[in-house]
Order: C-alpha cells, then structure tokens, then sequence
C-alpha cells in the first residue's frame, strides 16, 4: 500500500516536469496523510493541467465521505472490475506527483515497524498512477477525491513491504491521461512495479509516524 508520500520540489520545477498548467499554491510536505488534500495532474481539452484532490476516493454513488478513508489505494489487479474504481479507471485517470513515499518494514520481535523513505536513484519528482472522482454531497458540495494505484513490490521493496504504488514511466503518462483511450488492457498493462535499479531507499526516524512532524527531517537516514 501507500499511506504517507513527500512532496517539496519547487512548483515551477513540477511545472516544467509534468509540462502542466494551473499550479495550485504548494509549499514543502514532508509527511502528507490520507484525507489530505493533494495535488493531481489530469488533461482536460487536450492540455495537462494541476488540480488539489482529497486523498481516499469517494465514489459518485456513496452516500457520504467515510468510504475515503478505505480508498486511498486501489489495487492494481481489480482496479478495471471494483465498483468503487472501475467508473474513474475507464474515464477519470491522473498522476500524482511525489518526491518520495515511506513504507513500514516489520521486525521480527519487535512491536515498532521501521520507516523507509523510497525515491527514484535520480531524485527526479515522479508520478503515481492516480484516479480521480467528482462527488456530491447530500447538501449539494462538490469534493474531488483521488486514490494511488498500487501493485507488486519490486525487487528493493519487497524486503519492505508486499506491495508499492504505481510509479509511471514519462513515457506512459499520456496513454495514462487519455481521456478516450479505449484499451483497458493497454491501461492494465503499464500497472506494473518499477524499475528496482531506478529506485533508492533507506531508513528513517520514527518521526514519520506522527502527522504533527512534517519537516525535512523526516528524510533524514535513521
């Protein structure tokens, strides 16, 4: 799964790299939690464009939020059949700009997991497989919520953890961001784990562990 990411790069930086408009306001997160509101990249009339989304997708039918908190990930393998995610996998797909993301490692005899901060080996930002969603409230609001797709650990994280998120190659992110692309297999296809030699990680402090700590020294190794 994916629970806690990082994102501090300078948002011009994230301009140029995702090669998207409308950048909303960000400052440096260190330690951004479910619930949270992120930013997305998604196409809209044939351009690339920044929105914030809430993390843990709500569905267009539920009947209030709570569902978002057991949808901040999708799995990538039911992704195309869920109810909660097949509406947004055919139609409202984005990416999800992260610097980095933690996993918890479990220690044999130990109660404490131990946190890693994962990142690609050229700390180049990098793009989640995301979907997104559009919902009304009882009252009439309108909240935009998203989830990470999540797959297979490669070959680093696999010591971790069972699973990572999505992480799509440059390449992949307009067949990604089609609006109309009609293949779901050619979708299915590029949810596959990533490159482990791409990536780099190590541990950190148990800082991460509470959302009141949200600074650089949440990177620091441990």
């Amino acid at each position: 799964m994916c629970g806690r990411f990082a994102l501090y790069s300078d948002p011009f930086a994230l301009a140029r790299r995702f090669e998207a408009e409308a950048l909303p306001e960000l400052r440096p997160r260190y330690n951004i939690a479910p619930t949270q509101n992120i930013p997305i990249v998604r196409e809209e009339e044939g351009k690339r464009r920044f929105a914030l989304a809430r993390w843990g997708l709500i569905p267009h039918w539920a009947k209030d939020m709570k569902i978002g908190y057991s949808t901040i990930n999708a799995r990538a393998e039911t992704v195309a059949s869920k109810p909660a995610f097949r509406n947004a996998f055919r139609h409202r797909r984005c990416l999800i700009p992260a610097d980095a993301f933690y996993e918890w490692q479990a220690i044999p005899g130990s109660k404490v997991k131990q946190p890693w901060f994962i990142a690609l080996r050229d700390r180049e930002p990098m793009a989640f497989a995301g979907l997104w969603e559009r919902w009304h409230s009882p009252e009439g609001d309108e909240l935009e919520s998203c989830s990470i797709i999540v797959t297979d650990a490669n070959e680093l994280m696999r010591p971790i953890h069972e699973r990572m998120p999505v992480i799509l190659a440059p390449e992949d992110w307009s067949a990604w961001l089609e609006p109309d692309a009609m293949n779901a297999q050619a979708l299915q296809n590029l949810l596959k784990p990533y490159s482990a030699e791409d990536m780099a990680a190590w541990p950190v402090s148990t800082k991460v562990n509470s959302l009141r700590n949200d600074s650089a020294e949440c990177l620091e190794r441990s």
